[in-house]
């Protein structure tokens, strides 16, 4: 049976009976490690146990400015499960990290944890992701519950996922809602790599993993204060300069209070100063949330925002549009390139046969901008008007620069040819 056939059935397969729910661990909630010799214990119970070892990490996204690790959540067969505070321990985690980086890791959306872990200097030796595992077994529903609920019959109920976990200590039910996110991880793993197996993707699997283990964190994209929500209401120049400028000095505060932005300015209160363009701390303070207490104690710092970006000449004000690294959003193609535009429309379409043929979201088949670059100006004959030598060669290469891993080329590169260039389609992907 090929891949394809094999996805359509799986997909199609559900669960009748009512999931038990999952209220507490099996265990009990386990102490919480918050001392170097803690540390040391635990690291020799993990090394200790057998198998991979599950991995979560609670932060305060919202709440603080870093993407810093508050909590960790460690389980492995026969060790049980860990929790870990790496905040008063952050400098005591080499026995850790000795006992666990050699191990396969498994998480769930696990480009979430891995950067805030790297910082404490824990790593993978190989992973699986069982959120992305989901996506490519082609499950609609891939969030924790969703996938224990349709693969284990057990409900995981939502908590305290959206908490501010840097809160010291930690309530007693948060810490029971954080070690049942690991208590079936490694059943759900297995269940998971079976259903992979199943479709014949479970090299694209790994593949996968791998490509989220290495991949580097991606740098800050330019122009970030370009993102104020509701900065598209003005329209000069200038009040985006003051937007730029109050977008900056908020950034530092929050950075060095560890404080998310919005809690020490909301976005609606900066593009308010920029369209009020305030002259006196007076008048800033009689603006929408300059007035609070939170706020005023930092007067000086926004209204001086203010002051640099009306002082700013014409030739340093920022542009009414956003520059772009690459295509212009989408929604411009059809009057700037109708030939691009057809290109993408034709490529989507492909993309979205092999989406529905295999079960697997078009967005993990291909990352869209990698699409939208090559049908843009992604290969010189798409400027010349020529038609490659070898069509499927030259987009090959361009898929391999660009990151696209061999399974995606494998299933990718004929029907873009055949949108692309309306070469005769390959025949179907040999069965797994």
């Amino acid at each position: 049976m090929s891949v394809a056939d094999e996805s359509a059935k799986f997909q199609g397969e559900s669960r009748d009976d009512a999931a038990v729910p999952l209220l507490e661990p099996a265990e009990g909630v386990p102490p919480v490690t918050d001392t170097a010799r803690a540390v040391e214990e635990v690291a020799a119970r993990l090394a200790a146990g057998t198998g991979p070892l599950a991995v979560d990490a609670e932060r305060a996204s919202g709440f603080r400015y870093s993407n810093r690790a508050y909590l960790i959540q460690l389980r492995r067969t026969g060790s049980g499960t860990v929790l870990i505070d790496p905040i008063p321990v952050a400098d005591a985690l080499e026995p850790l990290a000795e006992a666990i980086n050699g191990l396969e890791w498994v998480l769930h959306s696990a480009d979430q944890d891995l950067p805030g872990l790297a910082e404490l200097g824990l790593h993978p030796a190989r992973l699986f992701d069982t959120e992305l595992g989901g996506r490519l077994a082609g499950f609609e529903r891939v969030g924790l519950a969703a996938m224990v609920d349709k693969l284990l019959g057990r409900e995981l109920r939502k908590g305290h996922g959206a908490a501010d976990w840097s809160t010291r200590p930690l309530p007693d039910d948060w810490l029971n809602y954080a070690a049942l996110d690991v208590e079936l991880l490694l059943e759900l793993r297995e269940a998971v790599d079976e259903s992979l197996r199943e479709q014949g993707k479970n090299d694209w699997a790994a593949q996968e993993f791998e490509h989220v283990r290495m991949i580097e964190p991606a740098a800050p994209k330019p122009d970030r204060w370009r993102r104020t929500s509701g900065i598209h209401t003005l329209r000069r120049p200038r009040q985006l300069a003051v937007v730029r400028e109050l977008w900056s000095t908020r950034d530092v505060l929050a950075r060095n209070r560890d404080v998310a932005p919005a809690r020490i300015l909301p976005d609606s209160a900066i593009v308010a100063a920029a369209t009020a363009d305030p002259k006196n701390v007076g008048a800033l303070r009689a603006l929408p949330v300059f007035g609070g207490p939170r706020q005023r104690r930092y007067s000086r710092d926004w209204l001086g925002a203010v002051e640099r970006a009306r002082a700013l000449p014409d030739s340093e004000l920022p542009t009414l549009s956003q520059p772009f690294d690459g295509p212009p959003p989408v929604n411009r193609w059809e009057r700037r390139d109708p030939v691009a535009s057809a290109r993408l429309t034709a490529a989507r379409a492909a993309m979205g046969e092999l989406s529905t043929r295999y079960t697997v979201p078009v967005e993990n088949l291909l990352t869209p901008d990698l699409l939208r670059r090559l049908c843009w100006d992604g290969l010189p004959e798409f400027r010349s008007g020529a038609v490659p030598d070898d069509p499927a060669r030259a987009i090959d290469d361009y898929l391999t620069a660009g990151g696209a891993r061999p399974w995606q080329r494998e299933l990718d590169v004929a029907p873009l040819a055949a949108a692309l260039f309306a070469t005769e389609p390959a025949p179907p992907a040999r069965d797994r």
